[in-house]
């Protein structure tokens, strides 16, 4: 399969997943996961009608982008340390992966020493998993208020990964649930919350039916990655 038909196909179980729920296809938006593929790889994507991408390494970004077309969006989906935070501030249009307090602070510093207002969402552990990044559910009201007094970024929304699992439906509870704590925090914080970035490519039917406004999506557009030894 081409990549362009590839790229149509998951631009097709989007639509049909929307439409199963009712959903405008024009609320969910795609972000092409293009970690490990080259500059060329995503010019290509682009040819094909891609504009938004997500990458997970700071340094690996800052090598690709200025080899890509200038108009593209980039997201910054992985695990951001706080000594890279300056150049993610440079390299991205928005960062999913805030997972904590001293995270948000900290970007806010940088956007202020570059100027810009940065749209971010705070990552949730909603399974709780010990493994996996992201605040405890219990603690999102608190840096919600502590977000009212910085300027320079946006809690534009939430993410989160269900646990790793083959059954798309067994990661449906756990997409529900943030979209459930989203509707509590959003009552009770006065912060819209508006963007859900929840669903890969084996499960974002599932999180588009259950209320994602983003999902990444990254082997069922490029193939599978070679595993490193």
């Amino acid at each position: 399969m081409s990549l362009q038909e590839r790229v149509d196909a998951v631009m097709q179980r989007m639509a049909q997943a929307c439409a199963r729920c009712g959903r405008d296809p024009s609320s969910v938006q795609l972000i092409a996961v293009s970690k490990t593929y080259g500059a060329e790889m995503i010019r290509d994507a682009v040819d094909c009608g891609l504009t938004v991408f997500g990458e997970s390494k700071v340094q690996e970004a800052k090598a690709k982008i200025p080899l890509c077309p200038s108009m593209l969006t980039w997201h910054m989906i992985g695990h951001l340390q706080r000594n890279k935070v300056g150049l993610a501030v440079e390299l991205f249009d928005r960062i999913h992966s805030v997972d904590s307090l001293r995270l948000l602070e900290t970007v806010d510093r940088a956007s202020s020493e570059v100027g810009k207002t940065m749209p971010v969402l705070l990552e949730v552990n909603v399974s709780g998993e010990a493994s996996k990044f992201g605040l405890a559910p219990e603690d999102v009201p608190a840096v919600l208020t502590a977000a009212t007094g910085l300027n320079h970024l946006n809690v534009a929304g939430l993410m989160t990964m269900p646990p790793a699992t083959d059954d798309a439906e067994k990661a449906r509870a756990h997409f529900r649930k943030l979209r459930e704590l989203r509707d509590q925090w959003r009552a009770e914080s006065g912060f819209a919350l508006e963007e859900l970035s929840m669903g890969m490519s084996h499960d974002f039917e599932v999180a588009i039916e259950e209320g994602a406004t983003w999902v990444r999506v990254g082997t069922a557009i490029f193939g599978e990655r070679e595993v490193k030894p």
